[in-house]
């Protein structure tokens, strides 16, 4: 029972650390929307994918819709982490093999569509760089409120740099104490070369201090009772959850090292900590 309660207190922290750094997107441009979003990082194993997921999660679950792109097509994940298998990917759509309409399919999560990738595809870089994929990039754009893309590694090989020049927004996901300073300085100036509007960044794999996630409930006459085992509680009754949110540092980049930060929200021993912060770049459309 211990370890269930664990691994929910767990599991919503990482939901509202993805719901701040949804918030802290909307925040930073409410004029003109950051709508289509690049995920990358300086190196793998960042946790890139997996915030790209619980991103979009985040976005549904406010009333958006959201549909989810792999544009690594060198290692998917997407699929395996939603738990869907698609019939169809992106080249079949390229290539109008298949309609659009039939390659996105729908996830558990209410609002989310995904889009997946067909694997072994010849020369990715070129196609993230035809006419085709960005006429697809601005059709998302038209059928759906935010547009996500989950892309290799900036540092590894140049995809994402060149879908960002097609998006909105780029946020570089980091592994603190894991990412070296210099890769991290590296992929930010390959994307600033791109003229990519890099937003900021959103760190992984953070612990936070302190932070017990509880549950009490009321009775309609404002009487706090502790649910102990085996004893029902009233359907009138309402459950109040509350715990405390450590507050995690940017990491420094040197000369890439961001101007604002927007907000900052961690997870308590969930791996996961959201953070937004503001660079110069290409401004959104």
């Amino acid at each position: 029972m211990a370890k269930k309660k664990k691994q929910t207190s767990n599991q919503l922290e990482v939901q509202n650390a993805a719901k701040t750094l949804f918030a802290n997107i909307r925040f930073m441009s409410p004029d003109n929307p950051v709508r289509s979003l690049v995920l990358t990082s300086s190196v793998p194993n960042e946790g890139k994918s997996t915030c790209a997921v619980e991103l979009a999660r985040a976005i549904a679950t406010s009333g958006k819709t959201v549909i989810l792109v792999e544009a690594d097509m060198r290692r998917r994940t997407l699929a395996s982490l939603l738990n869907v298998r698609p019939a169809a990917g992106v080249y079949s759509v390229l290539t109008d093999a298949t309609p659009l309409s039939a390659a996105v399919v729908s996830t558990s999560t209410p609002n989310l569509s995904f889009l997946d990738v067909e694997p072994n595809i010849p020369n990715p870089a070129d196609i993230l760089s035809s006419k085709r994929y960005r006429k697809l990039v601005t059709l998302l754009e038209e059928n759906y409120d935010y547009v996500l893309f989950d892309t290799p590694p900036v540092g590894t090989f140049i995809d994402a740099a060149i879908l960002s020049t097609l998006v909105d927004g780029t946020v570089m996901v980091v592994k603190p104490n894991s990412t070296k300073r210099a890769e991290l300085v590296d992929a930010y100036e390959q994307l600033k070369k791109a003229d990519a509007h890099v937003l900021g960044i959103c760190a992984t794999f953070c612990e936070g201090t302190g932070s017990e996630y509880y549950y009490a409930y009321y009775t309609n006459s404002g009487e706090r009772v502790k649910p102990d085992k085996g004893r029902e509680v009233s359907q009138q009754s309402v459950a109040v959850s509350r715990g405390s949110r450590a507050q995690t540092p940017t990491p420094h980049v040197g000369q890439a090292d961001v101007r604002r930060t927007a907000a900052t929200q961690a997870s308590n021993r969930a791996g996961y900590v959201a953070a937004a912060t503001k660079t110069k770049g290409r401004g959104a459309r």
